[in-house]
């Protein structure tokens, strides 16, 4: 090989370009100063007129008291997060972190890379009467005159449209609103152990890496012996403050329980849109998707986005606890169950499940399994009552199962011995809890402690699914081949009030007679 030809094939790296711009090297984007001077010109003026103060704001405002409290003197860093790419230079569409977005009253999607710090300050003399000063650190809207606006097709204004700007944001979200140029200081001054006068800080961590490093530089650099600095005492400083974020959750405000009115009633809606969709996911191979499809675009027209990916499980595939794939065919005679809700433009997501009859009609052993869970889901809805634990509402439900299943000689043991902590033969059928606390995220609160979340004690303003199952899947031997290949999973979102539990989504239909009278209505 000549040296010519070797250096075609091994090129001078001084020479290569950065793998940052390769991305680019599709488009053609003029830079003469001739046209920057040209884009810069002939813009009508941006409006000067401010939003009124968002109904959110002042629930946002008291979320962040409460955490203050917990905190004084500690510096607290909750990141929006930040684009992540899908394939090559296209990214996911943008969703803040819940615990910004619930400190905050954000959601949608113009904010990634945004910051929430708070600021310690002397007691009694922060926010509200709090101990810390809130300031959200956003990337501004670039001027027309700059090159942002028409070159930078990740942030800038003539690709994505426009965002709000400082001035917008604060006199939305009542909350001091500062150029993100100015938060590397904000998050790294004075930081130091506090035993030396320094400022611990508190970050809500792997939300954004580039926030991570700078808060772990932080601590190192100013550490008195930063050999010696104990990783593990670190974690749990930060875990500290996801944990009690989560906890911050479990109760809902007034503000909150209306968002999530919201979302159930445009779960409902896309509910309906399946039934209507049934005679088309029937005549196509990939049926599942259809379904999936029609409660999608349900989604995206009345709210954000879906909560979580859809669950449209037809035949054994209901049997597949998280069946997203949705690659199977909808066969009259099967059962088809579909997990799904709707998140609203405030991000709080409902999350219901209803088992349908494709063809209709419900045939004897479906409608047996059907009504043990629907009994469930009943004798679960019984005990949420304010002052019961939570873990009560699961226990009601298997025993209604258990019993069942005894019933049914499937058992190779009495009812309640399968109940028994040594026993638990009953869960082969019914491998899932009954209930998860629901609201920013699907299941929400998940950091919360134990004691709080499992052994909790139901309170008014707790928003939580009731959702038990019975899955007989068609390789299971242990069952009489009737039963075999159906799954039936029935959920429900329930509030809980002084007077006991409503169930939000009870505009669907629960029992089978009504089931079946619903899809007969929609499909005439």
């Amino acid at each position: 090989m000549n040296q010519t030809e070797q250096s075609s094939v091994h090129p001078d790296p001084t020479t290569l370009q950065p793998l940052e711009e390769r991305v680019n090297n599709r488009s053609h984007r003029p830079d003469s100063d001739a046209f920057r001077a040209f884009m810069a010109a002939n813009w009508a003026p941006a409006s000067t007129e401010l939003p009124a103060r968002a109904e959110v704001a002042d629930h946002a405002a008291r979320r962040r008291r409460a955490i203050s409290e917990q905190f004084k003197g500690e510096r607290l860093v909750i990141p929006a997060g930040a684009l992540k790419v899908r394939s090559n230079d296209c990214d996911y569409r943008f969703r803040p972190h819940s615990a910004f977005a619930h400190l905050t009253g954000l959601g949608v999607d113009h904010e990634p890379d945004a910051v929430l710090v708070m600021e310690p300050v002397a007691d009694g003399a922060g926010d509200d009467g709090g101990h810390h000063h809130a300031s959200l650190y956003f990337r501004p809207l670039a001027g027309r005159d700059t090159k942002q606006f028409y070159a930078d097709s990740r942030s800038g204004e003539f690709w994505i449209g426009p965002r709000p700007t400082l001035a917008e944001f604060r006199a939305l979200l009542g909350l001091d609103t500062v150029d993100i140029s100015a938060l590397e200081v904000a998050i790294t001054k004075n930081v130091g152990e506090p035993s030396v006068g320094g400022v611990s800080v508190r970050l809500v961590r792997k939300v954004d890496e580039n926030i991570d490093a700078l808060v772990d530089t932080a601590r190192y650099n100013t550490a008195v012996d930063p050999e010696s600095v104990d990783l593990s005492a670190l974690d749990a400083l930060d875990a500290k403050l996801a944990e009690a974020l989560s906890e911050l959750r479990l109760v809902k405000d007034a503000w909150e329980v209306e968002q999530m009115k919201m979302a159930v009633a445009a779960t409902a809606a896309g509910f309906a849109d399946i039934i209507k969709a049934l005679p088309r996911a029937v005549s196509h191979r990939r049926g599942e998707r259809v379904v999936e499809g029609a409660f999608f675009a349900r989604a995206r027209e009345e709210g954000n986005e879906l909560g979580y990916d859809t669950i449209a499980a037809a035949g054994n595939n209901a049997t597949i606890l998280h069946w997203t794939r949705n690659t199977g065919t909808v066969t009259a005679g099967e059962l088809l169950l579909v997990d799904a809700g709707v998140e609203a433009d405030s991000l709080y997501t409902a999350d219901v499940t209803r088992t349908i009859p494709v063809n209709g009609t419900y045939s004897p052993v479906q409608r047996t399994i059907y009504q043990a869970v629907l009994d469930a889901a009943d004798a679960a809805y019984a005990v949420a009552q304010p002052g019961r634990k939570f873990r009560d509402v699961h226990n009601a439900a298997m025993e209604v199962l258990a019993a069942r299943l005894e019933e049914w000689g499937f058992l190779p043991v009495p009812a309640a011995e399968a109940l028994s902590v040594d026993g638990q033969q009953h869960r082969r059928w019914m491998p899932h809890g009954t209930s998860h606390h629901l609201g920013l995220d699907v299941h929400d609160c998940a950091q919360a402690r134990a004691e709080l979340y499992l052994d909790g004690v139901i309170t008014e303003g707790m928003i939580f699914t009731i959702e038990p199952g019975l899955y007989f899947k068609a390789e299971d031997l242990a069952i009489p081949a009737e039963f075999r290949g159906h799954g039936v999973r029935i959920e429900d979102d329930i509030l809980i009030t002084a007077e006991g539990p409503v169930n939000l989504s009870a505009a669907l239909p629960r029992t089978p007679d009504d089931v079946e009278a619903w899809m007969a209505r929609l499909s005439g």
